[in-house]
């Protein structure tokens, strides 16, 4: 059997690649995957799958003709905040997926927000006539509504993590940042005095962690002008998630950075930009603030990370193992919907 994956994937996001890590660590072993990619020769050699152009038409066609089943693969793919033609190309995909008749699978999706009436409407009927479909959020739940779904914690919980290739001095506070209207120079600013002052209270080293390398480097090169720090990234994504292992606390705006920091035991502290955030900060307990809310004082700002630095605790292992196996549901829905007999 044969499998088109669509996400966001060779664009050099690393919670996006971590998507597709876990989707291929799930898919049943009789499933070959032709994974649609920004760099499909780099997506080829990362994972050692197929890989197509996902903005070359006639390939992808190609690859559906081939393929018996088509899946979405995990994300905030559907949502029109940060582009209004994005969900009309994954739309379209799944569209033409359905009318060829493959199987299709909307996996590990995390719906919204969708200001569009006319996206919500085209979307809400496409997701209806999937064969299967998981959500990893309760926002996404109450959007299908009566739409046959399962939801299970984001699969990046359950991904296998890699040992990094470096060693990371302890303590230390992993930092990443990415860019974002709300994310002001003068913002930017208080973050980097703040980082200065936890530093140099806590002898806590600082790495600087760019999930996406167009969006984040610049931002964590002059946090690194500024104090001192290290910037450590990697493409791998289970090398990544392997990273947060060696972490003593995380302060994150990106989602699979809180993630990986949460499943490897660290302590986390969230800076939202978006729903999910305060979804996974309302689910796990984490401390943290809204962009917009963030105090003005760098000085208020350093005392609430050392206080969750010193004082606070991370998640059980118990906790965070209960959080894994209920992960593995995203691999349940793959195994029954991919059956050969199916």
């Amino acid at each position: 059997m044969r499998a088109v994956l669509s996400g966001y994937y060779g664009k050099g996001n690393g919670g996006d690649e971590a998507l597709l890590a876990s989707l291929l660590q799930m898919l049943p072993p009789h499933v070959e995957p032709i994974v649609l990619s920004a760099d499909p020769q780099f997506t080829e050699a990362m994972y050692g799958v197929k890989s197509c152009d996902r903005s070359h038409l006639p390939s992808i066609y190609r690859a559906m003709v081939q393929a018996d089943a088509f899946i979405w693969g995990g994300g905030s793919l559907i949502q029109d905040v940060t582009s209004t033609l994005s969900p009309y190309y994954y739309l379209g995909l799944m569209l033409l997926a359905q009318l060829m008749g493959l199987k299709t699978i909307a996996w590990g999706q995390g719906i919204g927000p969708i200001r569009n009436p006319i996206t919500n409407w085209i979307a809400r009927r496409i997701f209806a006539q999937c064969t299967a479909v998981s959500v990893r959020d309760r926002r996404s739940q109450i959007w299908l509504g009566k739409i046959p779904h399962q939801i299970a914690p984001d699969p990046v919980w359950a991904l296998a993590a890699s040992a990094p290739s470096l060693n990371l001095k302890r303590p230390n506070i992993a930092v990443t940042l990415r860019s974002h209207p709300l994310l002001s120079d003068k913002l930017l600013s208080r973050l980097q005095q703040a980082l200065a002052v936890c530093r140099a209270t806590s002898n806590a080293q600082i790495i600087l962690i760019p999930f996406q390398s167009s969006q984040d480097l610049a931002i964590a090169q002059s946090l690194h002008q500024a104090i001192p720090s290290q910037i450590l990234s990697s493409s791998n994504p289970k090398e990544l998630k392997g990273i947060f292992q060696n972490i003593d606390m995380a302060i994150g705006m990106r989602l699979h950075s809180l993630i990986m920091a949460a499943a490897s035991g660290s302590r986390c502290f969230a800076l939202s930009y978006d729903p999910k955030i305060d979804q996974l900060m309302h689910q796990l307990g984490i401390p943290g603030w809204r962009l917009e809310h963030i105090p003005d004082d760098p000085q208020e700002i350093a005392r609430a990370w050392l206080q969750h630095y010193k004082t606070d605790q991370s998640l059980e292992l118990e906790s965070i193992t209960t959080i894994q196996q209920a992960a593995l549901a995203h691999g349940a829905i793959l195994q029954d919907a991919l059956k050969i007999n199916a």
